[in-house]
This record gives structure tokens, C-alpha cells and sequence, in this order.
């Protein structure tokens, strides 16, 4: 049978390297814009101000009030501040949170975005937005909010904590490892999901040891942007469905999250996806059924540092029966089949 697939490649601009922000104002004025906002969130703030500093004149000012699920309220006052300030465009300084903000205005304005990532959460690289309203996220595709430009400094991420660093990457690597079971999934989004994930783990443990090693802080983050583009060209499965419900609902920590449930998604539908196991193995360095290779990533987390459960994390018990029922709520594609039964056992064993 001879080979048959679509692949939609998204379009991007990629500037990466060691020192590549004093290209900012370059990138800012190749798009032809001359009041851009500079988003982020309020820690970043001294960050943002030198990035505006820096762009001089093109900067129309700083929103510095961007937090993790993008809730409603925030995004309409950003929208409203760029509307007010006359922004033709935004540049966004930080991780996930700063990104999906620069996208809810992009959404509601038609504002082009330039990212500037200092995370490895890979938001940048797709078409895809989030608000949180009442404690409910909702998200959607959107081609307008895809930044057109994306500048990676390693040199930004150098002061990312190492615990932030850690589960930043295992939240990368969840982006890579639905996409290797994705129904849309091709053999370029394959390869990218394997690469992102060998590139990660491989940078991970060096960063632990050295947090200031420049080389292991652009491994890793080339293997975010692999895993963020396979996000942004596949359709999200059971893993990313339940971490939008468990952050959306009880504002739990949105990286620690994803590096919780990712292991038991993995043992929950890689039997359906033998596949998607086999890849992860050979990026993981393992061999096995769906729960070794799922044990060997839930080692490799726990190795690393990261949170294993989501108890740790802040989750109340008697909230679980509500993410079950908003799970199930809504149909998605999903490699296994998803029951009360099975969605029940997969959430108590990560609590």
C-alpha cells in the first residue's frame, strides 16, 4: 500500500539563537508595525519594560497583568489597553500565559503577534486559544491568533527555574506525545513528535545539574518548538481535554498539571495506539508494552523533580466526579474508548 497523507503545514517565521531579542525591533519592523503592546505576566514585568525600552519609539506600552488560562476578564482589559494605546500588533515576553494572552487580543483586535518565549510551554507555535471564564476554559482554533514571528533566545531561559524548566518541558512533551496518536497525525508531525521529545528529555537532566548550561537550554528549546508545532498541526486527545478541565476548573498549576496525567493518559490509550508507544519508547530509550513505557515516563518525571500527583498539586478529592462528568460532557477524538469507568480509575491513580 503506498504511502497517502495531508500535512498542512502552518505558516511561520522562526528566529533562534543566543542573543537573537536584539533582532526584536527587526522582526517588529519587517511586519510593518509601529505601536506594538508588550504583554506578559506581572513577574516578568522589569523583563517586559526593557523589551519595550528596547523597541523604542514602536512601543506603545506594557500590559504586565497575564495569568495561566487566560481568564476572560484580563483578556478583554488587555484588548481594551491595546485599543486605547492605538497598538497595531503585540509582542508577547514569556511563557504560555503571556502567549494565550497576546492571543485573546489577536482574536478580538486582528492584532498580528510577535512571541518571545522564555518557556518551553510551545503555545507559539499554534493556532490555538483559551479563555477562562467561570471556571470554565474553552478553546478553539483560530489562524489569526498564530504568531507570525517567534523569537528564541536561549539566553532568556537561562533564569527559568529549574523546577518551572522541568515541568515547562514535560508540558512540551505532552504537546509531542498526543500528537503521535492524533487522528490527523502524519509522518512529519511523527517525526517532529519524536525528535521534540528525544530533544527534551535529553536537555532536561542537564539543566537539573547545570541551570545555566546554553547549549542544553537550546536543546531544549528546539524540542519545545518541535513539540509545539505538532501541537498547532494535530487535533488535541484525552490528555489535553482533562488538564484544561482540571486547570480550568480549579486553577491548578497548568505545566504541573500536564506532567501529572501525562503518564496515565499514556498508559490509558496506548494499548489503542501501539504506535504512539513505540516512538515514545525510542525517545524515552525503553522498549515495552504501553505501561512500561509509561512507568519509564512517569520515572523519568519523578527524576527530574517534577510533581507526581495531582494531591500535591492543590486538587480537592471530591472535585474528580466533576471532571469526569465535563470530560465526558464533550466528544473528542480519542485513540481509546473513554468511559465513566476507565476516566474514574485514570484520575484517582494521578490523584
Amino acid at each position: 500500500m503506498s504511502l497517502s497523507f495531508v500535512h498542512d503545514a502552518l505558516p511561520m517565521r522562526v528566529v533562534f539563537g543566543p542573543g537573537r531579542l536584539a533582532d526584536l525591533g527587526d522582526e517588529v519592523e519587517r511586519l510593518g508595525l509601529r505601536r506594538v503592546l508588550v504583554l506578559g505576566t506581572p513577574e516578568q514585568e522589569a523583563t517586559l519594560r526593557a523589551t519595550a525600552d528596547g523597541l523604542g519609539g514602536r512601543a506603545a506600552g506594557v500590559f504586565a497583568e497575564a495569568r495561566q488560562h487566560v481568564p476572560a476578564a484580563i483578556a478583554a482589559a488587555a484588548a481594551d489597553r491595546a485599543r486605547e494605546l492605538g497598538a497595531d500588533g503585540c509582542v508577547t515576553v514569556g511563557g504560555g500565559s503571556s502567549v494565550g494572552l497576546g492571543k485573546a487580543v489577536a482574536l478580538r483586535h486582528g492584532l498580528p503577534v510577535v512571541a518571545v518565549p522564555t518557556t518551553y510551554a510551545g503555545s507559539e507555535m499554534t493556532p490555538v486559544w483559551g479563555l477562562t471564564e467561570d471556571g470554565v476554559k474553552r478553546t478553539g482554533r483560530d489562524r489569526a491568533v498564530l504568531p507570525r514571528t517567534v523569537v528564541y533566545d536561549p539566553e532568556l531561559t537561562r533564569s527559568l527555574p529549574v523546577g518551572l524548566s522541568v515541568t515547562s518541558g514535560l508540558n512540551a512533551v505532552a504537546h509531542a506525545v498526543e500528537g503521535l496518536w492524533a487522528p490527523d497525525g502524519t509522518p512529519i508531525t511523527a517525526v517532529m513528535a519524536e525528535e521534540g521529545v528525544r530533544a527534551l528529555l535529553t536537555a532536561l537532566p542537564t539543566i537539573v545539574e547545570r541551570p545555566d548550561d546554553l547549549d542544553a537550554r537550546a536543546g531544549a528549546l528546539q524540542g519545545a518548538w518541535l513539540c509545539g508545532a505538532v501541537l498547532g498541526a494535530t487535533t488535541m486527545s484525552l490528555h489535553h481535554k482533562l488538564c484544561h478541565v482540571l486547570g480550568g476548573s480549579f486553577d491548578l498549576p497548568h505545566a504541573e498539571t500536564h506532567a501529572v496525567v501525562l503518564p496515565h493518559v499514556v498508559a490509558h490509550n496506548g494499548p489503542s495506539a501501539p504506535a504512539a508507544v513505540t516512538a515514545l519508547g525510542r525517545a524515552l530509550g525503553v522498549a515495552g508494552d504501553a505501561d512500561t513505557v509509561a512507568k519509564a515516563l512517569a520515572d523519568r518525571a519523578r527524576e527530574l523533580g517534577a510533581p507526581t500527583s495531582l494531591a500535591a498539586l492543590g486538587m480537592p478529592r471530591d472535585g474528580l466526579a466533576r471532571v469526569v462528568d465535563a470530560v465526558l460532557a464533550q466528544p473528542y477524538a480519542n485513540p481509546a474508548p473513554v468511559t465513566r469507568e476507565s476516566l474514574t480509575a485514570l484520575l484517582e491513580a494521578a490523584y
